[in-house]
């Protein structure tokens, strides 16, 4: 048997709600189709689907991120406001965007929704002018053109949208606009300069890596000008070929999360920014975005349709909420820095959310954001494993032992309740566990499971991957295999 040990007089901190958050960009079915079908039956009179909104606020999404992405690299915002609305050739993704959906829009999503807008500018083909100039437009009352312009358009509150990112993974020569770390720095300073003269109060962020000469110069020349850096990890790189690695080495990778999260704390330490400036992963997935031939396709059916597998419910599976549950307790335990992750995407491709004409389908991963934003509680206390179980895989054709088991632990304070997170990654063995706590004891198991390890939720069969609510065992609680897990522990 497996033991767990918590600690609840141990605090390791309170986690943000906003590790919770979420992703939207223009790519293929996300926005048009997704979140936006004027004309759908299941879409209110402004277009919104009513069926996503309402899946968004039963998982209380905290934030989300919009335009971009790679796509923001080639989009000026004014396309996007007032009337009328001009098409224009995105040259990132290579398609024709229609600028139905813009700011207004996306603004409204998120009221409708109950999460904080998260904007990211365009610094690829942008200029630190056209940032300031939208933050004008969201954040202003009423002096400058634009935010007069913003009452034009039928909105005299300002937005006021908090939190803004420099820039998209600008650091990737694939990027448009793409930079070297020392232009790179002294851009992002110009450009916060700028904003901030619009609005001091919002919180910056910039593209970073976890590269040593790239953060070096971003945060020698702007890191007192922002309040987080900006991160991304996908761990399943499909972008070329879409196949998807089997259970065990996916899960596999969610050991590789731990290391991302302590180079970024290393490297804020190194430039002497730890504990001041926090870390934002606000692109991650197991999976890569499918997308071959974005530069060397010659047709749209080179570069454009293979997009299509994106939204192949079977290929997410409990690997891919799994994954996404020790991503969560990573989280967790680095919640001192990690103030902030947006899942990428919110909806369609890979996202947690598909949506067809009939309505939409919950993926593996849609489970795992319920239960964690609605069984977790706020404080982060210690806790450890003693456990033998392990089992063998391969990520990227390198040869891993992997822990069976993942634990975080949090405390409910007004309840006076634990909350412990236990996820078993092995693909075909249940393990029993003791929770040992001084004066707690388990009352309700949530489960979320499926019959296979490479069980997904399709149209045909959506709930072959669902949340179960049990009594656990007072001594040993089963933790099946393949499985996530909330164990509440009250009061003796």
């Amino acid at each position: 048997m497996a033991r767990i040990l918590v600690n609840p007089r141990r605090v390791i901190g309170r986690r943000d709600p906003k590790i919770y958050g979420h992703f939207l960009e223009h790519f293929h079915r996300q926005v048009y189709g997704g979140v936006y079908e004027p004309g759908s039956p299941l879409s209110d009179a402004r277009g919104f689907r009513k069926d996503v909104r309402d899946a968004l606020r039963q998982i209380r999404v905290p934030v989300m991120r919009w335009p971009g992405g790679c796509f923001v690299s080639a989009y000026h915002w004014t396309d996007g406001v007032g009337s009328p609305r001009r098409p224009v050739f995105n040259k990132a993704w290579r398609v024709e965007e229609s600028n139905a959906f813009g700011t207004d829009e996306f603004i409204q999503l998120c009221r409708d929704v109950g999460c904080e807008p998260y904007l990211c500018t365009n610094a690829g083909t942008g200029t630190p002018e056209e940032m300031s100039d939208w933050v004008e437009y969201c954040n202003l009352a009423s002096q400058g053109r634009w935010a007069r312009a913003r009452t034009a358009n039928g909105y005299p509150r300002p937005h006021a949208v908090r939190y803004w990112s420099i820039g998209n993974e600008n650091y990737f020569d694939f990027e448009l606009g793409a930079k070297k770390p020392a232009e790179w720095g002294r851009f992002v300073r110009e450009s916060a300069k700028m904003m901030r003269r619009v609005d001091p109060t919002i919180e910056l962020l910039a593209a970073s890596i976890n590269d040593l000469d790239w953060n070096t110069a971003l945060l020698r020349e702007a890191g007192d000008l922002l309040n987080w850096v900006s991160i991304h990890g996908y761990w399943d790189p499909l972008w070329e070929r879409n196949t998807p690695a089997g259970y065990e080495d996916s899960v596999a990778q969610s050991l590789a999360v731990a290391r991302a999260i302590e180079t970024a704390e290393h490297l804020l330490g190194a430039t002497g920014y730890l504990g001041r400036l926090r870390i934002a992963f606000d692109e991650w997935n197991l999976r890569g975005w499918h997308h071959p031939n974005v530069v060397s396709g010659t047709s749209e059916e080179q570069y454009v349709a293979p997009r299509d597998l994106n939204d192949r419910n079977q290929d997410y599976t409990m690997a891919d909420a799994v994954f996404s549950a020790c991503f969560l307790n990573e989280c967790h335990r680095h919640c001192a820095t990690v103030g902030m992750a947006n899942f990428a995407p919110v909806v369609n491709a890979r996202g947690c959310i598909f949506t067809h004409a009939g309505g939409i389908v919950l993926r593996p991963t849609y489970h795992v954001f319920d239960l964690y934003a609605n069984r977790m509680a706020a404080t982060v206390v210690d806790s450890w494993l003693e456990s033998e179980e392990r089992f063998e895989a391969a990520p990227g054709g390198k040869a891993a032992t992997v822990p069976a088991l993942d634990v975080a632990a949090t405390l409910d304070t007004e309840a006076d309740r634990l909350c412990v997170s236990v996820v078993n990654r092995h693909p075909d063995r249940a393990v029993d566990v003791s929770v040992e706590t001084d004066g707690y004891r388990p009352v309700t198991q949530y489960v979320l499971s499926g019959p296979r390890k490479d069980s997904s939720n399709t149209v045909e069969r959506p709930r072959e991957v669902a949340l179960q609510e049990r009594r656990p065992g007072r001594n040993a609680v089963e933790i099946e295999a393949h499985s996530v897990n909330v164990l509440v522990l009250e009061r003796e």
